[in-house]
């Protein structure tokens, strides 16, 4: 038996736009920080931009033993060549052992280029990472701390685990809202490597004038309430129920794939393996079946109330309570009890 043992930092992509963190890398390096006390190396954050040496100190508060920072204005805003292009010359100077992105639009865009790059392998929109062991049978190899990179597969009908072995770094994008955000510690300190930085104007793709973010109409990630309805609903005029049910509740409005491809309701409410991972205090699951790729999104609701008229629709297998009946007969009368209730209590 012949082992091989790598060894090298975690890293995590600390994405930023405009001076403020986003909150996918804040999530994974709750995730990063396990994984590097496991194969006790250090955890490093990459931080680029220009004059976002501030954020280089918030890091360090949430987990980070070093920060990689990089500053140039030709890293004002993002762009793949010349983000791309730092990163890769970190990786080759420092060697980590594994590096992980938010799959955010950026993430996804971002790291095929640097696995291209490099040689590396990648998996994409990860929703666990672990650390194990491989054997090669035919040569009696055994891989010790490899990145077991866990994620849904053939539209989220199983769970696939995926090593890789003879390419590093390992590399993954990890989907957002899987991992729990950190708790900040502002007496925790990053040491703070500064990093020389070579970009000529020559190597921009394109020369940003202006930029323009078109804000989210909603944030799931931090409502505390949701109240989704799915493709049951049956048309986008009887949808007006689960936004009055949510209004009532002080929650935001949610939906399945199902239902904004029928345009119930905008994309922005999407929950699932294809919109956004929530894990509200309380979710309420109405007219939805309960699809896993459904479930991958919300699953981890504190406590899930399905209303639904099938009583065998899979969304009651996780639900805590479970009411089997006409969504159209039932939600009215959970909203007219929730006014009532407020009206009593103002009196």
């Amino acid at each position: 038996m012949i082992e091989v043992n790598k060894r090298g930092e975690v890293w995590v992509f600390a994405e930023q736009h405009h001076g403020r963190l986003e909150d996918t890398p804040l999530e994974l390096m709750s995730k990063a920080r396990e994984l590097a006390d496991t194969l006790k190396v250090k955890m490093a954050a990459v931080l680029l931009g220009d004059g976002v040496k501030e954020l280089a100190d918030k890091l360090g508060h949430f987990g980070a033993d070093k920060v990689y920072l990089a500053e140039h204005p030709l890293l004002a805003h993002y762009q793949a060549g010349t983000y791309g292009k730092v990163i890769d010359e970190l990786i080759h100077k420092h060697k980590p052992q594994i590096v992980l992105y938010g799959a955010t639009p950026t993430g996804r865009d971002l790291a095929p280029r640097i696995a291209s790059s490099i040689k590396a392998g990648l998996t994409a929109d990860c929703t666990d990472l672990q650390i194990g062991t491989h054997e090669i049978k035919k040569t009696g190899e055994v891989y010790n701390n490899l990145l077991f990179q866990i994620r849904p597969a053939f539209g989220g009908n199983i769970i696939a685990t995926i090593i890789n072995y003879d390419r590093w770094p390992q590399m993954a994008t990890v989907r957002e809202g899987v991992m729990p955000m950190p708790i900040a510690d502002g007496n925790r300190k990053a040491q703070i490597i500064v990093e020389k930085v070579h970009l000529t104007q020559v190597e921009l793709a394109v020369e940003i004038l202006s930029e323009h973010v078109q804000q989210k109409k909603v944030n799931l990630k931090t409502s505390r309430v949701i109240v989704s309805g799915g493709a049951g609903v049956g048309s986008k005029e009887n949808f007006k129920l689960i936004w009055d049910l949510a209004h009532c509740l002080g929650g935001a409005p949610g939906a399945t794939r199902a239902a904004v491809d029928l345009g119930f309701i905008d994309r922005d409410h999407q929950v699932g393996q294809t919109g956004t991972t929530v894990r509200p205090s309380l979710y309420v699951a109405v007219g939805i079946s309960g699809a896993i790729q459904h479930q991958a999104g919300m699953s981890g609701s504190q406590k899930i109330i399905a209303v639904n008229n099938d009583p065998d629709a899979p969304i009651f297998n996780i639900a805590h309570y479970k009411i089997v009946g006409d969504l159209n007969q039932v939600v009215p009368m959970m909203i007219k009890s929730l006014k009532e209730k407020t009206i009593r209590e103002k009196n």
